[in-house]
């Protein structure tokens, strides 16, 4: 099998992003016969299908999916070779793909973003705001930002930048209904709202003053995949929550929530930068990197 040239894959990663052969010609210049042709070309190269075609629309099949993610590392491949010359040395420069958990993404990392963007013009930032657990060596990413990483990728390097603290914590017209647990053992008896997703599900970690600490789970009958859902259920008075104290802060201030039992500690929140492991770490990355642990270590 021959190598695909440059221009075929292009046109084949236009015309995916625009979701049409007219939109994926016009941002390369072409026209539509022209990149239907390149595309023709790339999946006769490949000897493969790369995508379903309708009269209005395009989309990937299966042998598509896979092409287009190895295209995306490609493509953040030479994001990084153009990043490497050109300036002086350690000056991002490029497209910095990124993905952050949602509320923690608007409420923290937005405006981190502001003053990174600012700061370094020649760089561009693509996030994806989203609870999900992003495959961010399949889906092209260059760094995640995640809360709590119990058991971080191999794949990946994982750097402490921050932490916050948790708090247990329901709403006063729950506490009306069901009363506040009075011990770690009552959670037992009372409604927990989880973090569940298809790949990680939430422990609370929890000590009693000079105790040891334990795992608590509680009764479970409402379980999100998303902690502000996990929020507004808590404020909904559904059942009673364990947060990061940024998400819960102002409910708390304004008495939507409640803080419960005041002499237990909780886990300290980790707040972690995850990476492909990488000999030479993109400045765009690191430069990153370095702002989150500059605000966010000397916060914590």
């Amino acid at each position: 099998m021959k190598r695909a040239p440059w221009d075929e894959m292009l046109a084949f990663m236009a015309v995916v992003e625009a979701g049409s052969f007219v939109g994926g010609g016009r941002a390369l210049g072409l026209t539509r016969s022209a990149a239907g042709k390149a595309l023709a070309r790339l999946e006769a190269r490949l000897g493969v299908r790369l995508l379903h075609r309708t009269t209005r629309q395009v989309s990937l099949t299966d042998d598509g999916r896979v092409f287009h993610e190895h295209c995306l590392q490609v493509r953040a491949a030479l994001d990084d070779a153009e990043a490497s010359v050109g300036q002086r040395p350690g000056t991002p420069r490029g497209v910095l793909r990124l993905t952050v958990p949602d509320a923690f993404g608007r409420l923290l990392v937005l405006p981190l973003l502001e003053e990174y963007l600012r700061a370094w013009p020649e760089v561009q930032v693509e996030v994806s705001i989203t609870d999900r657990v992003v495959d961010i060596i399949e889906e092209g990413y260059d760094l995640a930002v995640r809360i709590n990483v119990s058991s971080p990728d191999i794949r990946l390097v994982s750097r402490l930048v921050g932490q916050d603290e948790a708090v247990v914590c329901a709403a006063p017209a729950y506490l009306r209904a069901h009363g506040a647990p009075a011990s770690l053992e009552a959670l037992a008896e009372h409604d927990c709202l989880h973090f569940c997703s298809r790949t990680q599900r939430q422990r609370w970690r929890l000590r009693e003053k000079g105790g040891a600490w334990v795992s608590v789970e509680g009764r479970s009958r409402l379980r999100l995949d998303s902690g502000e859902a996990i929020r507004n259920a808590a404020v909904a008075g559904l059942g009673i929550a364990y947060l990061p104290r940024f998400l819960v802060d102002e409910d708390l201030a304004r008495g939507r929530l409640e803080a419960l039992l005041p002499t237990c500690a909780t886990d300290p929140v980790p707040i972690s930068a995850l990476y492909p492991s990488k000999r030479f770490l993109p400045a765009k990355v690191r430069r990153f990197i370095d702002l989150m642990v500059e605000r966010w270590r000397t916060q914590a």
